[in-house]
């Protein structure tokens, strides 16, 4: 098993180390970790330490010892960005965790047109929170150094813009006709960026769906069956990740 991760402000190098805070309090008394045992220190920026664990003091100090070097991840041939429009209830966390786990790069809320749940003021600023408080969570719990990034919200003329940046703008599409045809057997660029749309239960309206044809996206769809729009993001992910050499 790989050593557990802790986030750190700036990754250190040297002969100890004491974590502490919140960070120090979920290794000690939650992890319980003893010394001799491994752990990681990342920034979540692809930046990360290996040290061992020297004492464990009180329940919020673990002091680490042999963290002689500092690494970085680097960044993938192929950026993968979903763009999530924003599910009922607590299923945009739910999104954003398993997209998270999977190895998405970055995530964009989308406020469509058929979305129920709507970011407003400090209802949106919250919302938003939790799903960067839940892509955190989930790097570190997926081992992951490199965290990805969620956006703040974007409207659909913003979304349009994104797509028509990227080396392959996908919209996924339900129907079993759709000209593209499916995921598996997109022709996917070998470097730059991929941006795939996720629209709401309620579908993306035929407005959208031209909008984003103007900026140069393509509808696609996953395969025989319709999958919800939390869980959408994530399938398609794992095609594009095996797909583009990252799974092997």
């Amino acid at each position: 098993m790989t050593a557990p991760v802790f986030v750190v402000e700036e990754v250190p190098a040297g002969p100890e180390f004491v974590l502490d805070g919140p960070e120090g309090r979920h290794a000690v008394s939650v992890k319980r970790l003893n010394p001799g045992e491994d752990v990681v220190l990342t920034d979540g920026r692809g930046h990360w330490a290996q040290g061992v664990v020297k004492a464990a003091e009180g329940k919020d100090r673990l002091v680490l010892m042999d963290l002689n070097s500092i690494e970085e991840e680097p960044q993938p041939d192929v950026r993968i960005t979903v763009v999530q429009a924003l599910p009922k209830g607590d299923r945009g966390e739910l999104a954003v965790e398993t997209m998270t786990e999977t190895g998405v790069d970055a995530i964009v809320p989308w406020q469509a047109s058929r979305c129920i749940t709507q970011w407003r003021g400090e209802r949106g600023a919250k919302s938003l929170a939790k799903w960067r408080a839940t892509a955190r969570e989930a790097g570190k719990q997926s081992r992951r150094v490199r965290f990805p990034e969620v956006a703040e919200a974007l409207s659909t003329k913003q979304v349009a813009a994104l797509l028509a940046e990227a080396d392959l703008a996908v919209v996924l599409h339900e129907d079993r006709d759709t000209p593209s045809g499916a995921l598996a057997t997109a022709e996917l660029p070998t470097a730059g960026s991929i941006v795939l749309v996720v629209g709401p239960e309620g579908g993306v309206s035929p407005e959208e769906l031209a909008a984003f044809a103007a900026a140069g996206a393509h509808p696609y769809r996953l395969g025989p069956s319709v999958l919800r729009t939390s869980t959408a993001g994530t399938a398609a992910t794992a095609v594009l990740l095996a797909r583009t050499g990252r799974w092997s």
